[in-house]
C-alpha cells in the first residue's frame, strides 16, 4: 500500500480514499488478510480517522471488506456470480455439482404467490426444503424450495422423517421427473428476520431475491425456488453460463 498522501480533489475526501484503498486491495492484499489498524492507515494516507472510517464503511457496504469482532477488518472473498441469463442445460436442485447444503424439509402452506404459481389451494401444504450456500466460510445465500406433493408422490415410502436427510430425500424424488425448462427472475429486496439470521446480516439488509420456476409434465410448475442472496457478496451474471458460479479472480474496478 503506497504512502502518497491524498491530493485535493473535487469529490468527498472519503470517497477518493475509498478508491485508493480499493486499488490497494486488488494489488496488495489476499482474501481473508487483516488490514492494518485504523491509526496506521489514517497516518499512512494523511487523513482523519473519521474520514478513514467512512471509506472503510463504504467498502464494507460494497462487499470488499468484512469486519469481524475480535479479528479486525479483513479482505472479503470474491462475490458470488448469480447467473440470470438463459441456460442451455437445465438441472433440478440437488443435482450433481450443486453447491447448496440442505438443512431441513417440512410440510407447510406456501405464501399465496407461490401457491398461485404451483396452482395449489391456499390451504394445501407442500414440501418446503431449506438450503444454504456458503463460500469461503461465510453464508452468502439461503433458499426456500417449494415442491407440491404431486411432484414427489413416492416420498411417503422413504424413512426420512425430518432434517437434512428428509430434504435430500425430497430432492432425490424430484429429480425423477423430466425437467422441461425453468424461468428465473431477480429483484432487490430486504432481508426478513429468518433470512437475516441465516445470512449473518441484520433484518432489512439489502438482498437479491432470485425466484426460479421449474417446469415438468407438459409445462406444469413442478417446483418454485426463492433464493435470497446477500447483496454485499453477490453480483449478477448474464449469458449461457448455467447455475450459480463462483468467480475466484473477478476483475475489480474502482468506483
Amino acid at each position: 500500500m503506497g504512502t502518497t498522501q491524498l491530493e485535493t480533489v473535487p469529490e468527498p475526501k472519503y470517497w477518493h480514499l475509498k478508491t485508493v484503498l480499493s486499488e490497494a486491495l486488488d494489488s496488495e492484499f489476499s482474501v481473508g488478510e487483516i488490514l492494518p489498524n485504523e491509526r496506521d492507515l489514517a497516518a499512512r494516507f494523511g487523513v482523519a480517522r473519521a474520514t478513514l472510517r467512512q471509506a472503510l464503511e463504504q467498502l464494507e457496504l460494497e462487499g470488499r471488506l468484512q469486519r469481524r469482532r475480535g479479528v479486525g477488518t479483513t479482505v472479503a472473498p470474491p462475490r458470488v456470480g448469480v447467473a440470470v441469463g438463459t441456460t442451455e442445460q437445465h438441472v433440478w436442485p440437488g443435482a450433481a455439482g450443486d453447491d447448496w447444503q440442505p438443512a431441513d424439509s417440512t410440510l407447510e402452506a406456501p405464501p399465496a404467490s407461490v401457491a398461485a404459481a404451483l396452482e395449489t389451494g391456499a390451504e394445501d401444504t407442500v414440501h418446503v426444503v431449506r438450503r444454504s450456500r456458503v463460500t469461503h466460510g461465510q453464508p452468502v445465500a439461503a433458499e426456500l424450495l417449494y415442491i407440491p406433493v404431486s411432484s414427489v408422490p413416492d416420498l411417503s415410502a422413504i424413512d426420512a422423517p425430518a432434517g437434512a436427510a428428509r430434504a435430500r430425500a425430497v430432492l432425490r424424488e424430484l429429480q425423477r421427473l423430466e425437467l422441461e425448462g425453468q424461468e428465473r427472475a431477480v429483484e432487490l429486496g430486504s432481508a426478513r428476520a429468518d433470512d437475516a439470521k441465516m445470512l449473518d446480516r441484520l433484518p432489512g439488509a439489502p438482498v437479491l431475491v432470485v425466484t426460479t420456476r421449474y417446469f415438468a409434465d407438459g409445462g406444469r410448475t413442478a417446483a418454485v425456488s426463492v433464493a435470497t442472496y446477500r447483496a454485499d457478496t453477490c453480483r449478477l451474471t448474464f449469458g449461457d453460463t448455467g447455475g450459480v458460479e463462483i468467480h475466484e479472480t473477478p476483475e475489480r474496478q474502482a468506483s
